[in-house]
């Protein structure tokens, strides 16, 4: 069949790769894609948002099955235009892409079916945010309620820290519309790890374990990122955690949205921390989680393709998914000054070096082909990806990867997956 993955950074390349491996896929496209993109699929150029464009290219190209990377084009209803044209899609409906869409409508529907979550107040005015933030007990956490690329969320220390993130959603509008509306709950304790779904309906199957990294220095400090590694699987997440996580998260949830009508046929996120009470949701997201598919998606011994299938039409009928007893650590490789300003257009050397490692995959997040070499292009540049029998050879393959490549300015935090040894 014919395949088209829609995004261009590191998530989309891990797709087309393990895409590529399935014995049904005949041609693979992606739109944009990027330069490491190029190498295993035909990239088109158009933008993931350009949703009328990509729906007369599956239709042109006699398209099987799109696959929906970034949250954006789901939530303003990428899925819907491709059913409404009769194209198999994978990805939720706008209506159901609002769990990521908007924190308010996500701590709403868990209120409603009884997800265990943290404690919340909403506000859309900001000198009564201000205020609640002052007479309340820090830490807490302020959260832009839309899409602000998982920068919108900030762990206040103190409450000047929370009046100034208030200050910077809604009034500086770091967030755009994003911080129209702002989310303060009470910061949870304890160590974070994500537990992804591919859910069908009413029906779910759960993916491994993994951790991500959000803060973009070495000890979770400084600004938060979209995601500066991880790891699969997380020890974190124990038998009984599992047990909780299945029964009391995604039981729950997945049986609410399909009472609420709200159908869905895509990923589901939860990102959870591990608290001494039990597992509890810090948020959802409606798509592949960005770094934590790559290495996710290396441990997945499955056919990936048989499984987005049965998601999209509806006839998902597995209970487990077969994963590999290997460990794999991700650590991002990004531009010199971010998640702030950066440049652009720096070499990359010693990716050929790798090239025959078959316990490391690079797999490109912003990069381009510039005169015919590859070059950044974004902020998170590479994914480098190592695997092995032990969480430490797993890690000592991927910063040994990482230390043979070169690009100026290139920054990457040391500790991704020293969690996982504690």
């Amino acid at each position: 069949m014919n395949v088209l993955v829609v995004g261009g950074g590191g998530r989309e390349h891990t797709l087309v790769w393990k895409l590529k491996q399935g014995p049904q896929v005949k041609a693979l496209f992606c739109a944009p894609g990027n330069g490491g993109i190029s190498r295993d699929a035909t990239c088109v150029p158009i933008a993931a948002g350009d949703i009328p464009a990509l729906v007369e290219f599956a239709r042109a190209n006699d398209v099987d099955l799109t696959v929906v990377g970034p949250e954006a084009p789901l939530c303003v209803g990428i899925a819907d235009a491709f059913r409404q044209a009769g194209l198999r899609v994978f990805g939720p409906t706008a209506r159901a892409a609002r769990v990521e869409g908007s924190k308010v409508f996500a701590k709403e529907l868990m209120a409603r079916h009884n997800v265990p979550t943290a404690p919340y107040r909403v506000f859309d005015d900001a000198d009564e945010a201000t205020a609640y933030v002052r007479r309340v007990p820090a830490p807490v956490v302020v959260k832009a309620d839309g899409l602000a690329a998982g920068k919108g969320v900030t762990v206040c220390a103190t409450q000047a820290e929370a009046v100034a993130a208030i200050e910077r959603a809604m009034r500086e509008r770091a967030f755009g519309d994003a911080g129209d509306r702002v989310l303060i709950e009470q910061k949870l304790e304890g160590e974070e790890a994500s537990v992804l779904a591919f859910v069908s309906g009413d029906t779910f199957v759960l993916m491994d374990s993994s951790q991500d990294h959000k803060p973009v220095f070495d000890g979770d400090t400084g600004p938060n990122t979209g995601g500066m590694g991880a790891y699969s699987p997380a020890p974190i997440v124990d038998a009984l955690a599992w047990e909780r996580i299945r029964t009391q998260i995604f039981e729950r949830l997945v049986a609410g949205m399909a009472a609420d009508g709200l159908d869905y046929h895509g990923v589901l996120y939860a990102g959870l921390m591990m608290t001494n009470e039990g597992p509890q949701v810090l948020e959802f997201n409606v798509r592949f989680g960005d770094p934590e598919t790559q290495a996710l998606l290396p441990r997945l011994e499955d056919d990936l393709a048989d499984v987005l299938l049965g998601v999209a039409d509806g006839t998902l009928t597995r209970s487990e998914l077969c994963w590999s007893s290997r460990s794999a650590v991700c650590v991002v490789m990004a531009s010199g000054g971010y998640p702030g300003s950066y440049e652009k257009g720096k070499p990359i050397t010693g990716l050929d070096d790798l090239a025959a490692d078959q316990d490391v995959i690079v797999f490109h997040a912003g990069t381009r082909i510039e005169n015919g070499s590859l070059v950044t292009a974004g902020g998170r540049v590479l994914g480098v990806t190592g695997i092995g029998p032990t969480h430490e050879s797993a890690m000592e393959s991927a910063y040994n990867a990482v230390e043979t490549i070169k690009f100026e300015g290139a920054h990457f935090r040391t500790d991704i997956g020293a969690k996982a040894l504690r």
